[in-house]
């Protein structure tokens, strides 16, 4: 899976996020979203510039409320980094790569 996103639920978070052995970057989207559609494509170029030191991972918001509620997630799209299962920084709309680049270097 080098390099790629992975598609997380309600029922997946925990295990694939909360205990992953390796920091974690959760990108909280809709596919409605403008400006969620517009960072795509920097979360997916991230996933593949830190493949094997970071997961990747999307969560849609309209298909999962429980952990996007639990994050208290109000806009999207939100971005998440999370290490040893605790949040370590959290992006909300849309930003640059260097922004999230920054976040993900915080937690490695």
């Amino acid at each position: 899976m080098a390099g790629e996103t992975l598609e997380v639920s309600d029922t997946t978070f925990e295990q694939e996020i909360l205990g992953s052995d390796m920091p974690a970057l959760v990108d909280f989207w809709a596919a409605w979203c403008g400006p969620c559609r517009a960072v795509a494509p920097v979360v997916e170029e991230l996933a593949k510039d830190y493949a094997g030191r970071i997961k990747v991972a999307k969560m849609n918001v309209d298909e999962n409320a429980r952990t996007p509620a639990k994050y208290g997630i109000r806009a999207i799209p939100t971005l998440i980094v999370f290490k040893d299962g605790q949040v370590v920084e959290q992006i909300t709309g849309a930003v640059s790569k260097n922004v999230i680049e920054s976040a993900i270097k915080k937690a490695l």
